[in-house]
């Protein structure tokens, strides 16, 4: 092309308007690696979500989330309100475990593993199959409504009710045993609360999925806003290759481009038509980008086509695009790693001794102690215990080091599967120990089943 047919760039920044409505992003089918690695991923994850809910263990749901009962069953474990400190640990694990995998690969977390972007890619497969692809979409969009619009249109809206319907069930499902669930809905009686929530995630999905999509990414979520903190040169991330592609223009295939001055990318659009936030890549690392790969099977299938090399588009980072070393193992990577392996550690740990009981012992908060008619001093308290076994237990008070004191008031008391209960237990110093002044005890609560450990809790014996 001539200097004078260049078309003029200019270095003022482009003005956007964040309050003008978005043009509809129109994706492409395609096929490649990544798109097979995304579809064998979102598949497992859907057999995870969808089949779990319905598996049985030991005669009740394999995972069920029991708000009235409080019980949280997961496959053999039941979990407590109590036990909600585990949960602040997984939650912290999963934090850190973002972190690190952001450190090292980019975003690869919302390309193929986040509901958002699995569901979105559901919904554009049934955009595919009731619409047609791309251009038959754009020109159907812009056509007057006929019959055949109205019932492709009406197709793929019952398509994505349906997932999203599946989807709200599965999800009350793991909170309302969903065998009782799905025959209430069918016939119309199911809680309100059941109703509300269902109705509720299907709009969620079908809304998000449907309608919202790449807005969810980009405005929603917080994750896009903060990813640069994380990133550094050597983060794998999505990104063309400016000194391989440039310059970009149209060629005939097998024309040599180094004949016309041109480089690798035909500048046919394709990495901007599959793209689900619309974004171009050639413009260098974007917020937007969800690192989800597909303009790198578009843009190697459009090398293949050309008979040129692979990877115009690839993953790689900032280093290697330089010219430079990358260097995969670096400080803050492996400062993620080293806190998320310890978290790990200290979780499972957790698990294992997490005790069947809780104990807490509460002393008489009226008064410090009591003198009886005979002068003794006697001190009141109130052993708080939460059974987490799946049976009733009988258990036993035993005083630790309890000296001359006395003991009133029944040493046994039986708790119920799941029960919090409160006995209350009376020690007293005789009159003519008084001097002996107070003392530091500990509690010990034993269970009838040999294969519960006791458990113990400090106090103190509080005398003039």
């Amino acid at each position: 092309m001539p200097e004078s047919d260049q078309p003029i760039q200019s270095n003022e920044p482009e003005l956007i308007d964040l309050y003008q409505k978005p043009d509809k992003i129109y994706t492409r089918s395609f096929k490649g690696y990544f798109r097979n690695l995304r579809l064998a991923g979102g598949t497992f994850l859907f057999l995870l979500y969808f089949g779990t809910v319905w598996l049985n263990w030991n005669g009740r749901q394999a995972i069920l989330f029991d708000l009235p009962e409080r019980k949280f069953h997961i496959f053999a474990a039941t979990f407590w309100p109590q036990d909600f400190i585990l949960l602040s640990w997984l939650l912290i694990i999963c934090a850190f475990g973002l972190f690190a995998i952001t450190v090292f690969a980019g975003r690869v977390w919302c390309g193929y593993t986040c509901p958002q972007s699995v569901f979105t890619w559901v919904f554009m497969w049934a955009e595919q199959i009731t619409e047609g692809d791309r251009n038959q979409r754009i020109r159907r969009d812009k056509s007057p409504m006929t019959a055949e619009k109205f019932f492709r249109k009406l197709a793929k809206h019952s398509i994505w009710l349906g997932v999203s319907l599946a989807t709200a069930v599965t999800f009350v499902g793991y909170f309302t045993p969903v065998r009782e669930l799905v025959p209430n809905l069918l016939t119309w009686q199911a809680g309100t609360w059941a109703l509300f929530w269902v109705g509720f995630f299907v709009l969620a999905t079908y809304g998000n999925a449907g309608w919202l999509r790449e807005m969810v990414c980009l405005h929603m979520c917080p994750y896009a806003r903060f990813q640069s903190v994380m990133f550094d040169r050597d983060t794998l991330v999505v990104a063309y290759d400016r000194i391989r592609g440039e310059n970009r223009g149209s060629r005939k295939k097998g024309v040599d481009p180094k004949s016309q001055n041109l480089g690798d990318c035909i500048d046919c659009s394709v990495c901007v038509q599959v793209c689900p936030t619309g974004i171009d890549i050639r413009n260098g690392l974007q917020i937007d980008c969800i690192g989800c790969a597909a303009c790198v099977d578009a843009c190697d299938d459009i090398m293949d086509k050309m008979g040129y090399d692979k990877g115009l588009i690839r993953y790689t980072t900032d280093n290697e695009l330089a010219g430079k070393k990358t260097h995969f193992m670096r400080p803050r990577l492996i400062g993620y790693s080293v806190a998320l392996l310890a978290m790990i550690g200290l979780f499972i740990w957790s698990l294992n001794s997490r005790s069947a009981l809780e104990l807490d012992v509460l002393r008489d908060r009226n008064q410090l102690y009591r003198t009886t008619s005979d002068g003794s001093i006697e001190n009141t308290y109130t052993l708080k215990l939460v059974n987490k076994d799946q049976r009733p237990l009988t258990m036993t008070v035993n005083v630790k080091d309890i000296g001359n004191l006395g003991t009133k008031g029944d040493m046994n008391f039986t708790v119920n599967a799941g029960e919090v209960a409160q006995h209350v237990v009376r020690l007293v110093l005789p009159a003519d120990s008084v001097d002996s002044g107070s003392r530091d005890i500990e509690f010990i609560i034993s269970a009838d089943q040999p294969d519960i450990p006791p458990v113990t809790a400090e106090s103190r014996f509080i005398a003039p």
